[in-house]
């Protein structure tokens, strides 16, 4: 179906798997890649989720534009535009904006499109140097309707933004780090390496505070700072009420590891 889709502990890995056209994502990826958000939503015994592209070449080059150019000549392609709402997979991970667990995504080689829309829906990305950044949907007639427009706009300067999706330049890995859009570049072979550091990191913190704080962070960017202290969030109320809340603080008195329950 395009997607692998595997479970090692508290991890999750998504991987794109087409590597033949460059991971480019088709309607029967986009469908599998919802079942597999669905479930690892839902699966309590699975805290963080590493999206990455198979093979060496790409992370994915976004949507597949032959399926895309059958579909125009058969009459089957509706015009489309913002978001994937009535199409295949929705919402997609560019529109699960109440995912609470945190997805890292791996890249290499080409982030292209909805590849790029991809890497910057996830909350941390590690790139590989070999890693080249573009929304190149100008060039094709078309927008980056998968949040690229918007999201560009928010985590790059606005005016560096608009350059990109104006013209659909590239940005190497290099210069992504520099404006912020990865935490991370390293060489290509050290790649998994340093997103398995992350992925501890993120597993030896406390789910739930992990939660509250990707929730809290991500609402209250849009609000001012009387706001965002005064606003409900959900993921806050479940940390504050649980085990896990007492847990942290007896560990660090007792001298020991803590030891997380996600409740």
């Amino acid at each position: 179906m395009g997607v692998r889709y595997e479970k090692d502990g508290r991890v999750a890995r998504v991987t794109l798997d087409r590597p033949e056209v460059l991971n480019a994502m088709d309607r029967a990826t986009h469908a599998r890649l919802a079942e597999v958000w669905d479930d690892f939503e839902a699966d309590d015994d699975v805290w963080v989720a590493v999206l990455t592209g198979a093979g060496e070449r790409a992370f994915s080059v976004g949507q597949d534009l032959k399926e895309l150019a059958a579909l125009q000549r058969e009459g089957r392609a509706e015009p489309s535009s913002f978001g994937s709402r009535g199409k295949p997979g929705w919402p997609r991970l560019t529109e699960r904006f109440d995912l609470a667990k945190p997805v890292v995504a791996a890249v290499r080689g080409y982030a292209y499109g909805g590849g790029f829309e991809l890497a910057m829906a996830c909350d941390l990305v590690v790139a590989a140097e070999d890693a080249v950044f573009a929304l190149p949907e100008a060039r094709l007639g078309l927008v980056a309707g998968a949040g690229g427009v918007f999201r560009l706009a928010r985590q790059a300067p606005f005016r560096v933004a608009l350059g990109h999706l104006l013209t659909g330049r590239p940005m190497t890995a290099a210069r992504a780090y520099e404006l912020g859009l990865v935490n991370e570049v390293v060489p290509a072979a050290e790649l998994e390496s340093c997103v398995d550091g992350w992925v501890a990191d993120l597993v030896r913190a406390a789910p739930l505070a992990v939660r509250a704080a990707k929730e809290a962070a991500t609402r209250s960017v849009s609000l001012s700072l009387p706001e965002a202290f005064a606003a409900e969030y959900v993921w806050e109320r479940r940390r504050m009420a649980s085990l896990d809340a007492a847990e942290g603080p007896a560990a660090f008195a007792e001298k020991r590891e803590p030891r997380w329950l996600g409740r």
